[in-house]
């Protein structure tokens, strides 16, 4: 009797102890718009690879790409609610939230990436993502989406003349919306995942985003020429739901924070190494590929002041300000 009761105290013991540890095990869910293979993807799989390994397993990330959990506007909403926990998207999204952010969707503000990287990682990129948290969000690190080109299906665009009557998706923001109309184009805001059914039945004649992005999404099936004008980059916020993050330890918000700044090293880097080569595969698949001159690209940088005189009174003075003396630091 008493071997039989021992044996059902030990057995209760490690049922208990099952449990425990199962619920210390927290399973994430991380969500971006970008196809399976894209750089962005490939930094989100590193991030929870890194998690996996520090946290002994314990905190598990299960990667959504493609728009698999709805569009970047649905998850800022879920990740307000707590239902989703993580997810990636452009940081000029988040003007609708905190409008100092819609100063990354300033055209032609940065010269290259090591501009980028000097600007999003220290204080300019820190505070902005720290004034997120007041709006249910935690920013964790910055990815990068990079600098958009266009595409369409009508005509090459050797000059910024060529862009006109051209109906083009953007990003639906106001920024994007009125760059567009600069160059007297027409602007059709959608969410990504809608992109490509939109471009396949000509409900708009063209887009503008980063070569890897244009390559994930296969748009090199419904656009037939891609004109490199690198007239944005877009860095992208990795972001954490607060309510999630509140209930975390100071170890496990150590662990994450810790692996999503060393996977942003690793997103950026397989981003740009792979620029070129994508490149070379999209002129295989057919499309035709035109850079735009160096006289037209300060012409359509010309038509962008406007625009940007325009937005710095709804960012703000010395949001612009700032952004200004960080991008002279990065430049000396």
């Amino acid at each position: 009797m008493q071997r039989f009761f021992l044996k059902t105290l030990v057995a209760a013991v490690a049922v208990a102890a099952f449990g425990v540890a199962q619920a210390q095990t927290r399973t994430i869910k991380f969500a971006n718009q970008n196809a399976k293979g894209h750089p962005i993807v490939m930094g989100m799989e590193k991030f929870a690879e890194i998690v996996e390994a520090k946290s002994g397993g314990k905190l598990k990330v299960n990667v959504f790409p493609g728009g698999a959990l709805g569009s970047d506007q649905a998850n800022v909403s879920s990740l307000q609610g707590g239902t989703l926990e993580m997810a990636s998207m452009n940081s000029g999204i988040f003007a609708s939230l905190v409008k100092d952010f819609a100063i990354y969707d300033f055209p032609f503000l940065f010269g290259n990436p090591k501009e980028a990287d000097m600007v999003v990682d220290g204080p300019f990129g820190q505070g902005l993502h720290k004034k997120l948290e007041e709006k249910g969000l935690v920013g964790l690190a910055y990815y990068e989406l990079g600098f958009r080109n266009l595409t369409n299906s009508k005509r090459p665009i050797a000059k910024v003349e060529d862009i006109a009557g051209l109906k083009l998706r953007v990003i639906p923001n106001p920024i994007n919306v009125d760059w567009v109309k600069a160059v007297d184009a027409n602007p059709t805001p959608l969410p990504f995942p809608e992109l490509y059914a939109a471009l396949e039945q000509k409900a708009v004649d063209g887009q503008e985003n980063p070569v890897a992005t244009i390559r994930g999404a296969k748009l090199f099936e419904v656009q037939k020429f891609l004109t490199l004008t690198n007239h944005q980059y877009n860095p992208q916020s990795v972001v954490i739901s607060k309510r999630f993050w509140d209930t975390l330890s100071a170890d496990e918000k150590k662990i994450l924070q810790d692996a999503a700044v060393e996977s942003a090293k690793f997103q950026r880097e397989q981003s740009r190494s792979a620029a070129a080569g994508i490149l070379d595969e999209l002129k295989k698949s057919g499309m035709q590929v035109t850079e735009l001159p160096a006289a037209e690209v300060a012409k359509l940088r010309d038509k962008m002041k406007p625009v940007i005189a325009k937005h710095t009174d709804s960012v703000g003075d010395a949001t612009v300000k700032a952004m200004m003396a960080e991008l002279e630091k990065a430049r000396r």
